[in-house]
C-alpha cells in the first residue's frame, strides 16, 4: 500500500506556511479541481478530494500539530472535513464561481441613464434658448407608488427557501448555495401584483421637462439633466438623461470654434480699388471694409461679431473668404479696357510682367 502523500506537498506550502498561505493555496486548488469546473474527470474529483484533507487537517491547530508529531492524523470514517470556519472559506471561495456575493437577494437597481438628440440652428446656439422636450421614459407607477403590490396588500415569505432567497444543498462532503428559482432570490412572493404595473412597480410614459440651452453651445455637446433618467427598479435611484445637441447647417456660415466662416464674393475692381460692402451676421447686417489690393482668398474680419465663448466672456469674430469673381462674358467694351489694362500692368512691372521676364532668363532667351 502506497504511503499517502504529505500534506504540506498536495497544497504546495512549505512546512511553516501560516493560516493566510495555507488558505490562499487551498483556494487556487479548489477551484482548479472542483468538480464542478471538470464534469466526469474522475481523477480531478480525487484530487480536489485530496487538496480538501489536506486543508482541513493543516488549517486545525490540533489536527496539524498531530500530523507534524506523528506524520498521520486519525480521522474517522465518513469524516465530512466540518472544521471550524470551512464553510465561510467555502462560501468565500465560490461567490464568483456559484454567481455572486452571499447574500444574493436583488438589491434596488439605479434606472437606466436615456439619450435625448436635440437639433437647433445655429442662431439659437449662438443666443441660447429654453426649450420643451418629450420622452419616453419608465416612471414609478402611481397606484402601487412602486411598490409593484396592489394597495392593501403585501408579499409572502417564498415557501421554498424559507425567504432567505437561496437554496442550500449538499454536494458529496460540501454545502453549496444558489439563488432560489422559485422566488429569484428575493425571499418573497408578489402573489398581489398591481394590476397597472402588472407587478413591476414602474409604467412607460411620456415626460414633459424644460431643457435650458446655454449661449454658445458647440455641436455635439452633452447636457446632463441628473434625476431625469429611468425610476430605479425595487426603490433604486433615478438615471439621468443626456440631451446631445447638434447644430443644423447653416446656408451661409460655417462655425470654426467661436468663430463664424462665410464666404463673401468680390468684383474684382473691389478687390483692387478697395471697397465697402454690407455683409450679412446671424442677426443684421454690418459694413465690411475691403482694402484695395485684397487677394483671392484673403479672410477679412469682424471682430466680436461671432459666436459667445461658452466658457468665458465676449465672442469670436466674423470672417469672410474674398472669392474675386472672374466674369465669363465681356461686352467690347469691357473686352477693350481689360486689353488695355493688361498693357499697362505689363509696362508698370507687374508681378506676372516680372514672372514672364524670369521665365524668359532661364530658358536663354
Amino acid at each position: 500500500m502506497a504511503a499517502p502523500r504529505d500534506y504540506y506537498e498536495i497544497l504546495g506550502v512549505p512546512r511553516t506556511a501560516d493560516e493566510t498561505a495555507l488558505k490562499k493555496a487551498y483556494r487556487q486548488l479548489a477551484l482548479k479541481y472542483h468538480p464542478d469546473r471538470n464534469p466526469g474527470d474522475r481523477q480531478a474529483e480525487e484530487r480536489f478530494k485530496e487538496v480538501s484533507e489536506a486543508y482541513a487537517v493543516l488549517s486545525d491547530p490540533e489536527k496539524r500539530a498531530q500530523y507534524d508529531r506523528f506524520g498521520r492524523v486519525d480521522l474517522p470514517p465518513g469524516v465530512d472535513f466540518g472544521f471550524p470556519g470551512f464553510g465561510d472559506l467555502f462560501e468565500d471561495l465560490f461567490e464568483g464561481f456559484l454567481g455572486g456575493p452571499r447574500d444574493r437577494r436583488p438589491r434596488p437597481r439605479r434606472g437606466a441613464d436615456l439619450r435625448y438628440d436635440l437639433e437647433i440652428s445655429l442662431e439659437e446656439a449662438a443666443e441660447g434658448l429654453e426649450t420643451r422636450i418629450q420622452i419616453p421614459r419608465a416612471e414609478p407607477c402611481g397606484r402601487c407608488r412602486g411598490s409593484g403590490l396592489e394597495p392593501g396588500t403585501r408579499k409572502v415569505t417564498c415557501a421554498t427557501c424559507a425567504g432567505r432567497g437561496q437554496i442550500r444543498y449538499t454536494q458529496g462532503f460540501l454545502t453549496v448555495a444558489r439563488t432560489c428559482p422559485h422566488c429569484g432570490g428575493e425571499g418573497e412572493l408578489n402573489r398581489s401584483p398591481c394590476p397597472d404595473c402588472r407587478g413591476e412597480g414602474r409604467v412607460g410614459r411620456e415626460h414633459l421637462l424644460r431643457v435650458k440651452i446655454p449661449a454658445g453651445i458647440e455641436d455635439g455637446s452633452q447636457l446632463r439633466l441628473a434625476g431625469e433618467g429611468e425610476a430605479g427598479a425595487r426603490g433604486g435611484p433615478p438615471g439621468d438623461l443626456y440631451v446631445v445637441v447638434h447644430l443644423r447647417e447653416h446656408p451661409l456660415f460655417a462655425r470654426r470654434g467661436a468663430d463664424l466662416l462665410c464666404d463673401l464674393p468680390a468684383t474684382f475692381p473691389q478687390a483692387a480699388l478697395g471697397a465697402e460692402v454690407e455683409v450679412p451676421l446671424l442677426r443684421g447686417t454690418a459694413t465690411l471694409p475691403i482694402p484695395p489690393g485684397t487677394q483671392n482668398g484673403e479672410i477679412l474680419r469682424l471682430r466680436g461679431k461671432g459666436m459667445p465663448h461658452l466658457r468665458g466672456r465676449g465672442r469670436g469674430d466674423a470672417c469672410f473668404r474674398v472669392l474675386v469673381e472672374v466674369p465669363t462674358e465681356l461686352t467690347p467694351r469691357q473686352r477693350e479696357l481689360l486689353e488695355e489694362f493688361e498693357r499697362a500692368g505689363q509696362e508698370g512691372g507687374s508681378m506676372v510682367a516680372r514672372f514672364r521676364e524670369q521665365w524668359k532668363k532661364l530658358l536663354g532667351g
